[in-house]
């Protein structure tokens, strides 16, 4: 059974004896071991809901969920569904219930010994029948098990042909490609700045749709681009194209063959259409981002059929090929989402995949094949993904290396269009004067790990995070030596380190297998320990002033929310009741800054007092994107990253006035994507983000 939707019923109605409180009263409920309803409820859909109430990161079940799930599971299972074993009341570990197929053998009408040889014969005819009946069953239902299982397990990609679209050295990206196959539209900055660009595959020719006329086009968390029904439009997202403040978001045209944009679905941020461009669904930018079903020609009568609750999002609409379902990636951006389905008239959706990461560009290669972009366990990818519609199981598709960032298809599937990244990452460090820095007097740190992200100062040395083998390493520089802190095989870092205030003690947490683990090691890599593994951690950590805990993102609902969590046991405690994460203190440990929750592609800077009271400051709302703040020496200002979605410049805000002023002077081309500023104030770190991409067009053979 799917999963609820995040965040709603709780199920408090409900007796208090129809509910389960730990995986080990499920297990013992279903008799089964911990890890095999574990794998159930991870591959199978069974109802298990998660809390961080009473006790953090725990799970809790209903009875009635699970039996009409077990119902539903024994009666698949009798016609040939794949299943692990039985369960209550279907097989041999709980009540017998016979054999599914198998006949009871009939008797004499009189009830008695048979009366001759012939009725003996005849009962003897009535059980091989009924055993041929029975084995015909099996036979039936081993054979729709194997068409099930191959189907689920074919390479949708095998004698596909893949052809290099664009090698311009610079980025391209979010593609679409048009119901027909003909025509790929994508993002490019070839000209210097980002534009709407389409080539007619197979021409090599390249056509710059919007010139400079749309300020702002790039939005990774959706699909920015697409064709009208009948091919003859390009439609974009845009925002801040009217120059409206606060930026105004829309979904703009641009005829094929170019001319000037004009407005397409206004106020809508996504959209989708059927294949047969007869029905429509978009979501608005507005908390939830609410979705909306309509016919063609009567979008104004469009019917609202969901809504996220406070704190995600559901992006990445697309329609099933015969409309039963609309498909959409729903979750906390930018890392905790999956696949899930609505039906048009707006019942209950269905969660179809347990990635709990990156997920995205859902589409369909045939009736039962989704592909789409997610990361794997271990935070790495995003990777191609199938999930078998029918079957509800997903994999990864191919073992390379390529990391892909957008994906689309042609109506029949046959044709696909992928973006291929290979971003490049450089440290640099930069003097901070009274004012700014200038980048001119920058120097690139070098590293002998050859890459490295997430730079953090202590005192007199720089911690990062580096790839290494199918796990990441914390490595310290420190008078031009490397050392490695911190690493463990399968393990990503996913939350950028912290130091704190003595330089004693790094704070970093790592996701292992789809779980979160809270850890700190010593600045000379050794007393590494987990602090908690009970949280689904979000964001970065901070110390809290007194050097004893930590305070951190943690997922409640759906959305993180703030805790301290001691460092020498204890319950962790919430600090912050609305949605927070990215915490950080000031430098007398008086004033707590925190990121609030995304509302369309914005998210508010808020702060607390130390004992938890609000601190007035002046409104300031930031882009989605890189969420990192850190306090400027004197606590009186804090540097943020501001800009568009994908270039940030460094700013530093006046916490009393609102004011900003540049913290550093950059190039129009250099796009940070993290930094640091060292406990003196007398120095910068940046990371600089190099995005490199290229589109490749899949032909698929013709099944």
């Amino acid at each position: 059974m799917p999963d609820s939707t995040p965040g709603g019923a709780s199920g408090a109605a409900r007796p208090a004896s129809d509910r389960l409180e730990s995986w080990k009263e499920i297990a013992a409920y279903l008799r089964r071991d911990v890890t095999t309803v574990q794998r159930w409820e991870r591959r199978e859909g069974m109802p298990v809901h998660r809390h961080l109430h009473d006790k953090l990161g725990s799970v809790y079940a209903f009875r009635s969920d699970l039996d009409a799930w077990a119902r539903r599971r024994s009666a698949g299972a009798a016609g040939g569904a794949p299943g692990e074993g039985t369960l209550p009341g279907a097989g041999p570990e709980g009540e017998p219930a016979g054999d599914a197929g198998t006949a009871a053998p009939l008797e004499p009408a009189g009830g008695g010994p048979a009366a001759s040889g012939f009725a003996g014969a005849s009962r003897a005819a009535v059980l091989l029948a009924a055993a041929v009946a029975a084995a015909a069953a099996v036979g039936a239902g081993a054979t729709w098990l194997v068409q099930r299982r191959a189907a689920s397990t074919r390479d949708p990609l095998a004698g596909a042909r893949f052809v290099p679209l664009t090698d311009f050295g610079g980025v391209e990206q979010a593609a679409a490609i048009s119901a027909d196959g003909r025509f790929v539209a994508f993002l490019s900055d070839r000209a210097g700045r980002v534009d709407v660009w389409l080539t007619q595959v197979g021409s090599g020719q390249f056509l710059d749709l919007t010139r400079g006329s749309a300020p702002e086009l790039v939005n990774p968390s959706i699909r920015a681009l697409g064709f009208s029904p009948d091919g003859s439009l390009v439609t974009f997202w845009a925002r801040g194209r009217t120059g409206s403040d606060p930026p105004d978001i829309g979904i703009w045209a641009v005829p094929l063959l170019g001319g000037p944009p004009r407005p397409y679905l206004e106020g809508a941020a996504e959209y989708a259409w059927t294949r047969d461009g007869t029905r429509l669904v978009h979501h608005t930018p507005g908390p939830g981002d609410p979705m909306y079903v309509s016919e063609a020609g009567r979008l104004h009568e469009g019917r609202r059929i969901f809504s996220a609750p406070a704190g995600l999002h559901a992006h990445f609409q697309t329609w099933a090929p015969d409309q039963a379902f609309v498909y959409f990636v729903q979750g906390a951006l930018p890392d905790r989402l999956d696949l899930w389905r609505i039906r048009p008239d707006g019942s209950a959706p269905e969660r179809l995949t347990h990635h709990d990461g990156v997920v995205s560009h859902p589409v369909f290669a045939d009736a039962r094949t989704l592909l789409y972009l997610a990361t794997d366990a271990d935070g790495s990818g995003p990777w191609l993904h199938a999930l078998d519609v029918e079957g509800r199981v997903a994999r990864r598709v191919g073992t390379g290396a390529e990391r892909y960032t957008s994906l689309a298809a042609s109506a029949d599937g046959r044709r696909l269009v992928l973006t291929q990244a290979s971003p490049k990452r450089t440290l640099w460090r930069v003097a901070l004067g009274p004012e700014h820095a200038d980048l001119a007097d920058a120097r690139p740190i070098p590293l002998t790990t050859g890459t490295g992200w997430a730079p953090r100062l202590g005192p007199g040395y720089l911690v990062y995070v580096s790839a290494k083998g199918a796990g990441d390493g914390l490595w310290k520089l420190q008078d031009g030596a490397s050392t490695e802190l911190w690493s463990q095989p399968g393990a990503r870092i996913a939350g950028a380190p912290a130091v704190r205030r003595d330089g004693r003690r790094i704070a970093f947490w790592t996701r292992e297998g789809g779980r979160t683990r809270l850890r700190v090691v010593d600045a000379d890599g050794t007393g590494g320990r987990v602090v908690t593994d009970a949280l689904q951690l979000a964001g970065a950590p901070a110390w809290m002033p007194d050097g004893t805990s930590l305070a951190v993102g943690a997922i409640v609902d759906g959305a993180p929310r703030l805790f301290r969590v001691p460092l020498e046991g204890g319950a962790p405690a919430p600090l912050v009741a609305e949605p927070s994460a990215d915490p950080a203190w000031s430098p007398a440990g008086d004033l707590l800054a925190f990121t609030g929750a995304d509302v369309g592609t914005t998210f508010p800077l808020k702060a607390v007092n130390a004992d938890g009271s609000a601190h007035r400051m002046p409104p300031l709302t930031l882009t989605r994107g890189e969420r990192h703040v850190a306090f400027l020496p004197g606590g009186r200002s804090i540097a943020v990253l501001r800009g568009e979605i994908r270039r940030k410049r460094l700013a530093a805000v006046d916490l009393a006035s609102g004011a900003s002023r540049p913290l550093v002077v950059l190039p129009p081309d250099f796009d940070v994507r993290d930094f640091d500023v060292s406990p003196d104030g007398r120095e910068l770190v940046l990371e600089q983000v190099q995005e490199r991409s290229d589109l490749v067009l899949v032909e698929r053979p013709a099944r």
